[in-house]
């Protein structure tokens, strides 16, 4: 009898996980450095339609329709019916989320279809064309003439379609149904505490490459070692034995690789690379070449390691100065997209006296990582497994373990990035337990050169404050969140807490804080106002400072943003006041007493 529901359960299990595989199996393998290669940006104004009951993609008995809106169908005389017209709806900016840009869409959650027109941009015939999304919140299905291309699953990670052999030297039609509701099953799932904005939120493009090209590579130095690059470099096409360059103008470097029969090749050489740290953000040029396709990035060189409590940045002992940050737009709300905000948000962590971001609660647009890079800021890039999520369903662990995978594919060559976390805030449990070792072991598999975290949570004996998450054995470093002050207690407990933890690791402390309504004065003892969250911040700090084992701090968090949890009218009003500063860039005066304590902790480190 249990070998029978054994056997029974391990069948369901497999149609889970072939079901879930098969939402991917359309979609092309991820194409990296998109922005530097032969591009045209399908970026600008797209037409587009609301569909809150799907009636362009269902019909009347809920099967999926054949002819629903991706037809972009027009009456072929006066008599023939068609209830849409693209061409005749409105329109809306593309990167750009729906809820920010109409203010009677602001908390819609459900299907908008996107068209826009384009000619066949190759001057080569030869060549292939892919069509390139950076982002769409949450699902969305892509057709292109008409035809399906294929569906992609997760708001925050790239994905891409050939479309060589399928479009016309002239008008070319591609409509998405682009849906945000949110589902028990899904990564992040329904609960979460900011806001869902949908739609196409970062760049699209099409990508013109040669027929054999470089699709992906890793070069970085390798683990634990200051004067060896190692890497590889996979070829996608149809002469995959093409020779391959590798060519680092400034180490003089230059090197011809053969990939085997799959396209890929490894290679490993001794170097002296100038170190990228905070202080010197140094990158080099590296170029690759195979036959006819060339592609260039700008990469740095450095080893993080942990040494029993300590953090070690190129062997050298740190203190991440940190911030949280929310992917939203530094001033106001809606989606962040572009190299501007990325340069607003990341200065003001800078101004605060960061040398490092923590980018919550998933992964963020490629801009602020490449703009970290520059400007010498260490990131901690995280997957939005969040709160609460289905540990037991092995659909969901599917769709993580894929977000993951994208996560890393786009960024493991941006320099920036030392850390990889894998959830947040997550209820400990054997199943949670087991969900998240997978994904960790998934980490260790793409990129063993960097260190894993997750933001977990304490627990309390008395005013002993304990760190003893059973998931800290499997992190490199630990993350905690408390809110000592804010959801426990006021201020002058954080006075009474001792830490301890049951690790010999590092502590980030991953979250702290409290709201404050930027210009709301009050006396220290009034919530919301911009003197309690001063007080807090100043018991806090004085709190950090006595626990032996932190290595880093990343408060909550740099900026006022959304979130439909935070109603409170006339001081929040859809705002999660925790910011350093307002929705408008306005500091709160608890911004100086973080700064004054980065300043304190960068003057120990340079004394």
């Amino acid at each position: 009898m249990f070998k029978t529901y054994y056997n029974l359960k391990r069948s369901i299990i497999c149609i889970f996980v072939l079901v879930a595989q098969t939402l991917y199996s359309d979609i092309h393998p991820l194409i990296t450095n998109v922005y530097n290669r032969d591009t045209q940006t399908l970026n600008g104004k797209w037409n587009y339609i609301i569909d809150p009951y799907e009636t362009g993609f269902y019909d009347y008995r809920y099967q999926e329709s054949n002819t629903g809106y991706f037809r972009n169908q027009k009456p072929r005389d006066k008599s023939e019916l068609v209830e849409y017209d693209f061409d005749k709806s409105p329109l809306m900016n593309v990167p750009g989320d729906w809820n920010s840009q109409r203010p009677e869409l602001l908390f819609y959650e459900g299907t908008i279809w996107y068209k826009k027109s384009f000619n066949d941009p190759r001057k080569d015939k030869g060549s292939r064309l892919f069509l390139h999304f950076g982002a769409a919140n949450y699902e969305a299905i892509v057709y292109l003439n008409g035809k399906k291309l294929g569906k992609h699953i997760g708001g925050f990670t790239p994905f891409c379609f050939e479309i060589t052999d399928a479009v016309r030297p002239t008008q070319n039609d591609i409509v998405v149904k682009v849906d945000n509701k949110r589902y028990r099953e899904a990564i992040p799932t329904v609960n979460t505490d900011w806001w869902n904005y949908g739609g196409l939120t970062r760049d699209v493009c099409l990508i013109v490459t040669p027929q054999t090209f470089v699709r992906d590579y890793s070069i970085q130095l390798k683990k634990d070692s200051m004067d060896t690059i190692t890497g590889w470099v996979q070829l996608d096409g149809p002469e995959k034995g093409t020779e391959v360059t590798i060519e680092i103008e400034d180490l003089g470097v230059r090197k011809t690789v053969k990939p085997d029969s799959s396209g890929k090749a490894e290679f490993e050489w001794t170097a002296s690379p100038v170190l990228w740290s905070t202080e010197n953000p140094k990158l080099y040029e590296v170029t690759l070449s195979a036959g006819q396709d060339t592609v260039r990035d700008r990469i740095g060189f450095r080893t993080i390691q942990v040494r029993g409590q300590d953090i070690l940045l190129n062997g050298q002992s740190i203190f991440l100065r940190g911030i949280c940050i929310h992917e939203e737009s530094p001033l106001g709300s809606g989606r962040a997209c572009t190299p501007e905000d990325a340069e607003v948000l990341l200065s003001w962590a800078k101004e605060l006296g960061c040398n490092f971001v923590r980018l919550a609660h998933y992964p963020h647009n490629e801009y602020m990582l490449r703009r970290a890079d520059q400007m010498g800021i260490l990131v901690w890039s995280e997957l939005p497994v969040y709160w609460t999520i289905l540990w037991d369903n092995p659909a969901t662990l599917d769709n993580a373990l894929h977000q993951l995978e994208e996560m890393i594919t786009r960024d493991k060559n941006r320099v920036s990035i030392i850390l990889w976390s894998v959830a947040n805030e997550t209820p400990v449990s054997e199943p949670r337990l087991k969900f998240l070792t997978t994904l960790i072991d998934k980490v260790r598999q793409m990129d063993p050169t960097r260190l894993v975290t997750a933001a977990m949570e304490k627990t309390s004996r008395g005013d002993t404050v304990l760190i003893e998450d059973p998931l800290g054995k499997y992190l490199d470093v630990l993350g905690c969140n408390e809110y000592i002050g804010w959801y426990e207690g006021t201020p002058e407990l954080c006075d009474k807490k001792t830490w301890q933890t049951s690790y010999e690791k590092p502590l980030i402390m991953s979250e702290f804080g409290g709201g404050a309504l930027q210009g709301y004065h009050a006396d220290d003892q009034t919530r919301f106002s911009e003197e309690y969250l001063e007080k807090l911040y100043i018991h806090q700090v004085a709190m950090l400072k006595k626990i032996p084992f932190l290595r880093g701090t990343t408060p909550w968090l740099l900026k006022d943003f959304r979130s439909p949890r935070r109603p409170l009218p006339d001081i929040q009003d859809y705002y999660n006041r925790k910011g350093l500063f307002s929705e408008t860039g306005q500091r709160k005066k608890a911004f100086y007493i973080m700064q004054d304590f980065y300043q304190q902790k960068a003057k120990e480190a340079n004394p």
